[in-house]
């Protein structure tokens, strides 16, 4: 790299490697002691950010491995339920006429309703489903009379009511799965910016820009050097050798 000239810091870009340093500076840099400030503290910053970004990456994974593992064990838990609810319909169904299977099933005697909800997990806004049912009675499910209905719609009625709660916990985890899995991925990118690019770009220019000052401070000091044997050969008639 050639001497710096004397005069006011500019605005300079700088595409090659320093001699002996290895630096390079990526973008248009000032060289200048405000912008080194500038620079010095965006690195501590960015460190700092870099940290929590990491311990906030690895506590969402932490919370989604368990969530992913509660919904593996809550979707057998529901398949299974629906499996068994179907094969009870299918033996009512076989006990029954369809004309007295669909007559029974009309008009449903339980209201069921649901009230969605959030909660934040580590800046993620989760969403919670609760339920109520009309009536607190757990056998007020049953539409129909037991005088014309067999004993096995009794018993599919009875297993999908019985599934209902696995199947809205299933809804929640599912969503918050979805969600928390976005989450990470935007802050795993945040992570590898700030590792991979903004740090390493910040200490370059710091590199760059500390060489640089140091380069106009030698350049500033011979030169006033030079003129000190200049005023002194012009005052005495002799160089200082």
């Amino acid at each position: 790299m050639s001497g710096a000239c004397a005069g006011q810091p500019r605005t300079v870009v700088f595409r090659g490697f320093i001699e002996g340093g290895g630096v390079v500076a990526s973008k248009h840099v000032n060289p200048t002691r405000m912008e080194l400030t500038r620079l010095k503290k965006k690195r501590v910053t960015a460190i700092k950010g870099h940290k929590l970004l990491k311990d906030k990456r690895d506590e969402l994974m932490r919370q989604y491995l368990d969530l992913v593992r509660e919904n593996m064990e809550v979707r057998k838990k529901v398949e299974a339920g629906i499996r068994s609810a179907n094969r009870n319909f299918v033996i009512a169904k076989a006990g029954m006429s369809e004309a007295e299977l669909n007559t029974a099933l009309m008009a449903p005697k339980q209201e069921v309703n649901l009230e969605a909800g959030q909660k934040n997990v580590m800046s993620v806004d989760i969403p919670t489903f609760e339920y109520t049912t009309r009536t607190a009675d757990e056998n007020d499910i049953y539409s129909y009379g037991f005088a014309f209905t067999s004993s096995d719609l009794d018993g599919a009625v009875e297993s999908l009511a019985d599934i209902l709660p696995d199947m809205i916990r299933l809804a929640e985890c599912e969503k918050a799965c979805q969600l928390m899995a976005a989450e990470i991925e935007k802050t795993r990118r945040r992570v590898n910016a700030l590792e991979h690019v903004i740090i390493p770009e910040t200490e370059e220019n710091i590199k760059y820009i500390t060489m640089k000052l140091d380069e106009n401070e030698r350049s500033t000091q011979i030169r006033l050097m030079k003129v000190k044997d200049m005023m002194l050969e012009e005052a005495h008639h002799y160089s200082q050798k």
